[in-house]
């Protein structure tokens, strides 16, 4: 796994095989951050990485200067490669050890960035949920944005809030962002003039 960009371009970092997770390709992640670019000034970021296995977005972010980020994974290995990794690298990030269900449940923080990467085997019913959950609870800040990363195979174009989806080999990026009252006004202008 390779940072791609900012302060630790070209960094090299090996993770414990047996750690059980399937970390995002580099092609997939640099066509990801080439999005984000469009949308965002990385610097003072606040990030949440859902799922975080090696915490490989989250390194990125942090080279490209985002603070804070919190990391969430329920595996003891991943957390402790993520803090081992966040100390030797300088990077203000946080991880936490707890089922991302139930750290999105009672979640109070919001965030301007909400990355999540669960395994592809999670049914459809589990899929939508970490997208509801992120909206119900408000932990997706009002500029924000939500990135869902899963298999060709789960479909969540039909969630609210869904604003577009990108494709990389076996891999999706979904997208959700909070319309604003204006998107809202606009679509109902348009609606009368039918």
């Amino acid at each position: 796994m390779r940072i791609i960009s900012g302060k630790y371009k070209g960094r090299r970092l090996i993770a414990p095989k047996k750690l059980p997770v399937r970390p995002t390709t580099d092609m997939a992640k640099e066509s990801l951050f080439n999005i984000l670019n469009n949308y965002f000034n990385f610097s003072n970021l606040k990030i949440l990485e859902l799922f975080a296995g090696t915490g490989n977005i989250s390194y990125e972010f942090a080279s490209r200067g985002a603070t804070p980020i919190t990391c969430v994974d329920a595996d003891f290995g991943c957390v402790n490669f993520i803090r081992k990794t966040a100390d030797e690298l300088d990077f203000d990030i946080t991880v936490l050890k707890s089922d991302v269900f139930k750290y999105l449940e009672r979640c109070h923080t919001s965030y301007d960035i909400v990355f999540a990467d669960p395994p592809y085997d999670l049914t459809q019913e589990q899929f939508e949920r970490i997208v509801t959950l992120v909206f119900e609870n408000e932990i997706l800040d009002e500029e924000g944005m939500l990135i869902v990363e899963h298999s060709k195979d789960t479909k969540l174009e039909h969630m609210m809030h869904f604003t577009f989806s990108k494709h990389y080999g076996g891999t999706v990026f979904s997208f959700f962002e909070i319309e604003s009252e204006e998107d809202e006004e606009e679509e109902d202008d348009f609606d009368e003039e039918d």
